[in-house]
């Protein structure tokens, strides 16, 4: 019977070892791509040149035969032979807070619980590899931890240009002296934690312990882009989403198992022909320079990168020339470790307003990350109060798109 830990959840796996590799085709990594404000798939992964519906966005042929992207994304329309592209993707809400919680959760926003995001169930079911370096990290922001507590909460970076800020201590601070204080602290805390005996005060401790040990680490170093080559710097830019991906790959080559890049910008309700070059164009830029960056370091078969986005856009263009909410077809994108490149799954129909084949709900695609990453995904957990939960909440993978 495996450890458990104080609100019966197993305990976080023992550390895999600095440098090992997971099996042929499984990743042991994960770098998201979250695109907030929901994109157009019009626009972007699925455009349909023969609808009257696809306004000025032209289109431009990709590596994959047959399959063209919006005219935006040349440098990934080059690689297009690495990435499984899917085009039936639909969900149930056009909000865009609930839409993302069951994206990142594959639950509905309920009252009485709060469900962990992506992150922290690969954390939860693979544990952490590097031994200091947190296991997940958010550039910008995303799903919590839930109900499996602190110990489980990704760590937030605002600015990736500066890092994990507030690491340096005072030079009249010396080590010995902050551990008088924090055994101090603990001996006001001790009548307190003698009553009050449960997880999450125990996962609050050791959430302390453990950033008390990473502001000690030498490791600190993964966390700081400013020493990257200029060459690399260059080919990531000087955008935040830019940054944050360059620093999400220095992170996953330094052995932390999950980072989070949010963008954001893809609500357009008006002027989407006017907005959509410049947003676009960074994006295009900067996941064809982490896609190669990964793959040159000898990191992309081990290493699944997402993109995704909450909902799509709605074919008919508004008077205020942009596309308003649409979840009934939407798109998203899956390359490296565990999938199959040069292809696309799933068809929406002729002016993508509906998914006519493969249709996929948020929580198939999270079963399908999370067989890629050989996690499985029905395996049920439950929750402080005994509420049983599970990965994907029924969803099924994509076998299609698995290596």
């Amino acid at each position: 019977m495996p450890l458990l830990d104080r609100v019966g959840f197993a305990a976080d796996p023992k550390p895999a070892a600095k440098g090992t590799s997971a099996a042929r085709g499984k990743a042991q990594k994960i770098v998201y791509l979250m695109m907030n404000g929901a994109q157009s798939q019009l626009d972007t992964w699925d455009p349909k040149p023969k609808s009257k519906y696809q306004g000025d966005t032209k289109t431009i042929q990709t590596k994959i035969s047959g399959v063209q992207f919006g005219e935006h994304f040349k440098s990934l329309a080059g690689i297009a032979d690495k990435l499984a592209v899917i085009h039936s993707l639909e969900t149930t809400t056009a909000d865009h807070q609930q839409a993302r919680y069951l994206l990142e959760t594959s639950y509905k926003m309920i009252a009485t619980t709060k469900h962990p995001g992506m992150g922290s169930w690969v954390q939860k079911s693979l544990g952490r590899i590097h031994k200091q370096l947190p296991p997940v990290v958010h550039v910008g922001e995303g799903q919590g931890p839930g109900y499996l507590g602190a110990a489980f909460a990704p760590v937030p970076i605002g600015d990736p240009a500066k890092g994990l800020q507030n690491t340096k201590s005072p030079d009249y601070l010396k080590n010995e002296m902050f551990d008088k204080r924090m055994k101090l602290s603990e001996s006001f805390d001790s009548a307190f934690r003698a009553k009050a005996k449960n997880a999450k005060v125990n996962g609050y401790d050791d959430l302390y312990r453990e950033a008390i040990s990473l502001l000690r680490s030498q490791d600190l170093k993964a966390f700081d882009i400013s020493t990257e080559p200029q060459e690399q710097k260059d080919a990531y830019g000087t955008t935040r989403f830019g940054q944050g991906c360059l620093l999400a790959r220095k992170l996953i080559e330094n052995d932390v198992r999950y980072v989070q890049v949010s963008l954001g910008g893809w609500d357009m309700h008006n002027e989407i022909f006017d907005n959509m070059p410049k947003l676009a164009s960074e994006l295009d830029k900067v996941v064809a320079a982490l896609i190669n960056d990964l793959q040159k370091r000898g990191l992309l078969d081990s290493t699944l990168v997402v993109l995704a986005t909450e909902f799509g856009r709605t074919p008919k263009i508004s008077s205020t020339t942009g596309r308003d909410h649409h979840p009934a077809a939407f798109s998203a994108m899956l390359c490296g470790g565990g999938i199959k490149g040069g292809q696309v799954y799933g068809k929406s129909d002729d002016d993508a307003f509906y998914v006519v084949e493969g249709n996929m709900k948020p929580n198939d695609l999270n079963a399908t990350i999370a067989k890629a990453l050989n996690i499985p995904f029905d395996k049920e957990i439950h929750s402080p109060d005994g509420r049983p939960f599970t990965l994907a909440n029924g969803g099924k993978p994509v076998d299609k798109l698995l290596s």
